[in-house]
């Protein structure tokens, strides 16, 4: 049907005015700018970056008007990032060559590597918390038994 409402001679249509066609066809107004509303609030928050990029990606199409250039879209990607990622992925985002997709590796790659991290860290710490709880380590208590005196000194 779309296709006959164009004049003959037309040039083809392109994928993007079938897809705005569409869209404006089968989902109303309010629905596209509610899924706006919805990109412009979208925060990664408890999600993994994995599932920040599936709702980012599919919500994108509602705001599209948003995100004139590959760069606008990097950026609200890193806006939305959380804490955890976001200072590396902002730097990373200052490379000339940084596309979408090279941003959602290096975001994915950082949380993986500090979640890695992480969690190496809480069972070192709970390792060491288990191993001091039977006796005690000799290691360091002259400090606290006058083993420095005078003033501490600073060594830089």
């Amino acid at each position: 049907m779309w296709e006959e409402s164009h004049e003959e001679g037309s040039p083809p249509a392109r994928w993007s005015e079938f897809t705005n066609a569409f869209m404006d066809h089968l989902l109303p107004t309010e629905t596209k700018a509610a899924r706006a509303a919805e990109f412009e609030s979208l925060k990664q928050g408890s999600m993994n970056v994995w599932k920040y990029d599936m709702e980012f990606a599919c919500l994108t199409k509602y705001a599209i008007h948003m995100l004139p250039t590959v760069e606008a879209i990097v950026h609200r990607f890193v806006q939305g990032l959380s804490p955890m990622v976001i200072n590396e992925a902002a730097m990373a985002a200052l490379n000339s060559d940084m596309n979408y997709g090279k941003m959602v590796a290096f975001s994915q790659a950082t949380e993986d590597r500090k979640l890695k991290n992480r969690s190496e860290c809480e069972g070192s710490s709970k390792s060491r918390t288990a191993g001091n709880l039977g006796g005690s380590s000799g290691g360091g208590r002259s400090v606290f038994r006058g083993g420095l005196s005078g003033p501490s000194q600073s060594f830089t």
